[in-house]
């Protein structure tokens, strides 16, 4: 029961959660340009067992294969210009086959398996295959340092790493009894992720794969590590609803129909690559297309927009800002939606676009933790600079901090009554922070924004001091740990510095231990420090050595150091003025990226 085999054919569990999945999904296909109707009548649908993998993305891969429909699901454009496509029939036979190796090798029902891979076919094989076997994926980008790594195998319960064959070396000296998979050319003491599909599996017929039991929707099917306010990243828990299911809402703000080509920047590991390069896309029965370049180009990827006929595009404002520096009228695109997310969006770059395509790029926001909750929706009026309004299926109040009522200005809160099946289960193994997340009848973003008289919500600022930098959250916290680990730093303090194309770049104020002289040696120092022991998209990019403001109980006034800097080097500043004992990496040759 509740399985899908080739076989065996459909049960009547999975038949009718594939349908009740698939009724909810039309509805907001029929609707999509109908706001009202669309959010008064959404319910998110109800399921007792189920498993999107098998109940719903082979079973769009069995229909497909009967009506003979050989659209990709996945298309990845390599940099060289060769390219792959893989049809939803292939992508159910290939994961099956993957499936059937992993549970050979030891992969079990719960296991958790640490995924470090790029933009590479073996990444969504392994996806599907991780959800069918009922095992937990911990996604991990390809930029984690060995003690990212350290901490993730720890307190992740790693019990299966599957890596590039470039990234193996990371985990040379990362202890941990672990299976480790290499993808990629041979590596000693590693498998060999290509024996999947060279070996037949003597338990079951090539491509095809029989589950070991019932995945309840409940069951957890995805383990994230977010940055957050303290040293340690939050590790957030999604299930096997939340996240397929949920992401729903973030297919209708989208605005993505069956058989479309959509295109999303996101680099694996981050919970928008799961968003806008699996679930949403492959909700809808669209395709998902890749252009897998090593370093961010305009040009060529305004290229293969028009190659590739892209009908959806999705990128995240620093690849807007990127973008308009062309001229994009030379560029004419057939795109039909347009849309950013991670930070907000400058009303210019709307502009622009507008000018150039004739369409408005429509904003939007989620969080790891939960699936889109606001968008500007497709066919709607944008109001620029708004994120838009509450999502189906998502009950949204700003909740005073002070009041802690009900207001046009507050905190970005979930209404639990009833709770959003796009919302995390929690924060796995620390209920104290899950408590204060939930507290209220409410979950609590860290969000503050402003409602206007129409509904149209706009981002204000975050409540903590966490901070975007290139579409990446940072921690303070967790960058000034390493700068304190430098004998010449005795205290620090980061805070986001504004800079004209990644929105913010990471500052660290640093007040220095005695005997310590500031000067461009001292920066050059403490910078390749940080270099060493930071992910590239964590690095700290700017110094000053200064007295850090402190309130009376000697807690860092961080707001009065990010308000310096937006007076210094905010809009309209001269980026080419310094204050005295400032550095930059770009006043190091050896440290320019």
């Amino acid at each position: 029961m509740g399985v899908l085999t080739h076989s065996e054919g459909v049960s009547q569990v999975t038949e009718s959660a594939t349908q009740t999945f698939r009724a909810a999904r039309d509805f907001l296909l029929q609707h999509r340009e109908d706001y009202q109707t669309t959010y008064q009548g959404f319910r998110w649908p109800e399921l007792g067992e189920f498993n999107w993998a098998l109940d719903w993305f082979d079973a769009v891969a069995a229909r497909l294969a009967e009506e003979r429909d050989d659209r990709p699901a996945l298309w990845v454009v390599e940099e060289d210009g060769t390219e792959t496509k893989v049809s939803y029939p292939q992508m159910s036979v290939r994961s099956n086959r993957v499936a059937n190796w992993l549970r050979a090798q030891g992969v079990s029902r719960g296991d958790r398996i640490l995924l470090m891979l790029g933009n590479q076919v073996e990444l969504w094989e392994t996806i599907l295959a991780a959800m069918k076997l009922g095992a937990v994926i911990i996604p991990a980008t390809t930029l984690l340092q060995r003690d990212d790594l350290v901490d993730r195998i720890e307190r992740g319960h790693v019990r299966h790493v599957v890596a590039r064959s470039a990234d193996a070396g990371k985990f040379a000296d990362v202890p941990g009894d672990y299976t480790r998979i290499a993808v990629g050319e041979a590596v000693d003491g590693w498998l060999g992720y290509a024996d999947a599909h060279a070996q037949a599996n003597a338990r079951a017929l090539p491509g095809d794969f029989a589950p070991d039991g019932l995945t309840r929707a409940s069951d957890t099917m995805l383990l994230y590590f977010t940055s957050g306010t303290t040293a340690q990243p939050k590790l957030v828990e999604h299930t096997h609803a939340s996240y397929p299911v949920g992401h729903l809402s973030t297919m209708y703000w989208i605005g993505i129909k069956p058989g479309d080509v959509h295109l999303n920047i996101s680099s694996p590991g981050w919970a928008k690559h799961a968003w806008s390069n699996v679930f949403a896309p492959w909700n809808a029965e669209a395709t998902v297309l890749i252009i897998n370049y090593a370093r961010f180009t305009a040009g060529p990827l305004l290229d293969q927009l028009i190659r590739c006929e892209v009908d959806t595009f999705c990128a995240p404002p620093t690849v807007w800002r990127m973008l308009i520096q062309e001229d994009l009228a030379q560029w004419p695109v057939r795109v039909r939606e347009c849309v950013a997310a991670g930070e907000p969006l400058n009303p210019e770059v709307i502009e622009q676009v507008q000018r150039a395509w004739g369409i408005t790029i429509r904003d939007g926001y989620g969080q790891t933790e939960t699936t889109a909750q606001i968008g500007n929706t497709p066919g709607q009026p944008v109001t620029l600079g708004s994120m838009g309004r509450p999502l189906p299926g998502y009950t949204v109040e700003l909740i005073d901090p002070v009041a802690d009522k009900p207001a046009d200005e507050g905190e970005i809160c979930l209404d639990l009554s009833p709770r959003p099946l796009g919302l995390m289960t929690g924060y796995r193994d620390d209920p104290g922070r899950t408590g204060e997340a939930m507290r209220g009848g409410f979950y609590h973003t860290g969000d503050v924004a402003q409602r206007d008289a129409e509904g149209y919500i706009t981002y204000v600022g975050r409540t903590d001091d966490v901070f975007k930098a290139s579409d990446y959250r940072i921690s303070p916290f967790e960058l000034e740990s390493v700068l304190l680990e430098h004998e010449a730093v005795a205290e620090a303090a980061v805070v986001p510095s504004p800079d004209p194309i990644r929105l913010a770049v990471p500052k660290a104020y640093i007040t220095l231990a005695g005997g310590t002289e500031p000067g461009k040696e001292t920066a050059l120092a403490i910078l390749r420090h940080a270099r060493e022991h930071l992910a590239p998209y964590k690095r700290v990019r700017r110094i000053e050595f200064a007295e850090l403001p402190k309130t009376i109980s000697g807690k860092i006034r961080r707001v009065e150091l990010r308000g310096r800097e937006n007076e210094l080097h905010g809009v309209g500043a001269d980026t080419t003025v310094r204050n005295p004992n400032e550095y930059w990496e770009e006043d190091f040759v050896d440290l320019k990226a």
